[in-house]
C-alpha cells in the first residue's frame, strides 16, 4: 500500500479516536443519550470509511498487478470496478 495511503487512513483513524475520546467525556457528563448516539454515529461512519478506504486501495493495487504491463484496454475492467465500488 503506498504511503500516502497509510497516512490518510491513519488520520481518519486518529481523528475517529479523538472523537471518540470526546464521546466517552460526554457519556461521563451525563449528555442526552441523542447527542451521544449522535456522535456514536459519526465516529461509527468514520471508522467504515477509513475501512472501505483501505479495502479499495488494496483491491485495486491486486488488480492492477494482475493486469502487469497490460494496454489501456486490457485496464478498462479495473476502471469499471473502481467507479462502481465506491458505492459499496
Amino acid at each position: 500500500m503506498p504511503d500516502h495511503v497509510n497516512r490518510s487512513i491513519a488520520r481518519r483513524l486518529k481523528r475517529a479516536s479523538g472523537h471518540l475520546e470526546a464521546i466517552i467525556a460526554m457519556v461521563e457528563q451525563g449528555r442526552s443519550c441523542a447527542e451521544i448516539a449522535q456522535q456514536l454515529q459519526a465516529v461509527e461512519s468514520a471508522i467504515e470509511n477509513a475501512k472501505k478506504a483501505l479495502v479499495h486501495d488494496h483491491l485495486s493495487h491486486s488488480l492492477e498487478k494482475s493486469f502487469g504491463p497490460a494496454g489501456a484496454k486490457a485496464r478498462t475492467p479495473l476502471r469499471d470496478f473502481n467507479l462502481v465500488a465506491k458505492y459499496l
